[in-house]
């Protein structure tokens, strides 16, 4: 990572995408140490769930509370606010905006809209909504690996003239490779000169922390991350690897290792996720993973060449999900 590192600043994802993995089912106790060390590391904001509203998705009884924060909950959690801000994330579609306290009545600092590229005008409403509650904000492009120039062009007309006020290149489905987030930060820099930008990269292929490295080099200022990987099917990019990486920087890494021995070693043994065989496929694929996911939690979990021969045979590709 070059000189420019300076203008970092990371996003750790663990509890918020690395809860795609346990149904959100995280103790306090983990939370509030991820919290302790993330502060202790000097990472900038820690994504503590999701503010979707529950009366919007079905089967919501089984998942843990970061799955729909609540804000009396999260005071309970963290009665004391440190360094570290807080960051959620609501999905277009499922999230009542009146669920969405005045930042003055929540202990959170960013609210961070996900949406595919259909949805941007319909998620750009939202973010100024927020805004005009005072958090921070960003808008955050699912699944840009599949989408064509036209539809950039015309969202990147819409975003330039918006309150957003960080842009994130989100590779859903861990496809892309360093000269894709290369030109893809430098069309995003040409067309939105005004607005910051982020990334979040999946590690399907391997290649999260190469390019979350790649964006960082071009510029790019909000980096997420999460602690040992952790995240949705092939996970993110880790946070202690990046930290690893940044020599003589701002961050601590001895406390992420901590956490690491502490609480993800345990948890490890018994949720899975990372760089596994039906993922590269479906990362090589350009696929969204829920077909892996769909094997990896059956009795042919490891019956990878038929998952092959089943998914690059002549059908029609499946839709989009979350994330």
């Amino acid at each position: 990572m070059n000189a420019k590192a300076s203008h970092i600043k990371i996003v750790d994802c663990t509890i918020r995408d690395g809860g795609l993995v346990n149904n959100w089912d995280f103790s306090v106790g983990f939370v509030q140490h991820l919290y302790k060390c993330l502060n202790e590391v000097g990472i900038e904001y820690m994504e503590v769930g999701y503010k979707n509203s529950p009366k919007l998705l079905k089967n919501t009884d089984a998942a843990g509370p970061w799955r729909f924060l609540n804000d009396e909950f999260l005071r309970t959690v963290i009665p004391e606010k440190k360094n570290t801000k807080l960051s959620a994330l609501v999905d277009i579609g499922r999230v009542d905006e009146n669920d969405i306290l005045p930042r003055g009545q929540s202990l959170l600092d960013l609210i961070r809209v996900a949406c595919y590229i259909h949805q941007v005008d319909e998620a750009l409403e939202l973010v100024q909504v927020f805004h005009d509650r005072g958090y921070e904000t960003t808008l955050n492009i699912m699944a840009l690996s599949g989408v064509n120039e036209n539809e950039l062009m015309n969202a990147f007309e819409a975003i330039a003239s918006s309150v957003v006020d960080v842009v994130y290149i989100v590779d859903s489905y861990g496809s892309l490779m360093p000269s894709d987030i290369n030109a893809l930060v430098e069309k995003f820099q040409t067309h939105l000169p005004n607005k910051r930008l982020g990334a979040h990269m999946h590690n399907n292929l391997q290649l999260a922390f190469a390019n979350t490295v790649a964006a960082a080099d071009k510029g790019v200022e909000l980096l997420d991350a999460s602690v040992y990987g952790m995240g949705r099917a092939a996970g993110n990019c880790p946070t202690e690897l990046l930290i690893a990486r940044m020599k003589n920087s701002k961050y601590r890494l001895g406390p992420v290792l901590d956490m690491i021995e502490k609480y993800m070693f345990p948890l490890r043994e018994k949720e899975e996720w990372g760089y596994i065989i039906p993922y590269m496929i479906t990362g090589m694929l350009g696929e969204h993973p829920r077909s892996a996911m769909a094997l990896r939690n059956s009795a042919d979990k490891d019956k990878i060449v038929d998952f092959y021969n089943r998914l690059t045979a002549p059908k029609a590709s499946g839709g989009n999900s979350e994330d």
